[in-house]
């Protein structure tokens, strides 16, 4: 029985050190940060890796006791970001999602938006009409039925903020994609949702 019992131990710890990556060090990939706080403890850095929802609650945890009113004002500053961004994007019913959505935002968190559109390239001749720079990367994720997706997404410096946008062609991307920390689909809240959230 010891034997478990050492072992949920190490992973408690892998996903504290963990969280503490992701707080201190601007790491988003949750695997990357298990693993490097695996190596940095000492522990395998493939099998007994606590999951993404352990180290999102200590993640959640670790802001609660040293983020303070600086971590909560950043936060603000971040919706009423999202808030501008959202407003110029009406066109394309843009929903936001991820840490500036859920809370954990910090000083290395992008605003990010779901736009949606039949035309792939809507978005992208929207910032042009406007005169504004982007760039374009590619991002893999889960789409709502299990399946791995390539999608295009689209990243605008605005000020301090970096927002970027993930294009969803068509009907079938209404549904949201499935979240990489529980699986479950992702949360996404309207312009009017987040104006709440700062009301």
């Amino acid at each position: 029985m010891k034997k478990p019992q050492r072992s949920n131990k190490q992973r408690q710890q892998i996903a504290a050190e963990a969280a503490r990556i992701m707080a201190t060090e601007g790491q988003k990939s949750y695997l990357v940060a298990k693993q490097k706080a695996a190596q940095r403890l000492g522990a395998p850095t493939r099998k007994g890796l606590p999951s993404n929802v352990e180290v999102d609650d200590e993640l959640r945890l670790w802001q609660q006791l040293y983020g303070g009113e600086s971590l909560s004002e950043q936060l603000r500053l971040l919706r009423e970001g999202a808030i501008k961004a959202m407003r110029f994007l009406r066109p394309f019913q843009p929903k936001l999602v991820g840490p500036v959505l859920d809370g954990t935002a910090d000083g290395f968190s992008r605003i990010c938006l779901h736009v949606f559109s039949d035309d792939p390239d809507a978005v992208v001749r929207h910032l042009m009409e406007h005169g504004i720079p982007f760039d374009q990367e590619r991002r893999r994720i889960r789409w709502h039925d299990g399946e791995h997706r390539h999608i295009d997404v689209v990243v605008v410096q605005a000020g301090d903020d970096t927002v970027e946008m993930s294009l969803m062609i068509g009907r079938d991307a209404l549904q949201p994609p499935l979240s990489p920390v529980d699986g479950r689909p992702l949360k996404r809240a309207s312009l009017e949702e987040v104006e709440a959230l700062l009301a």
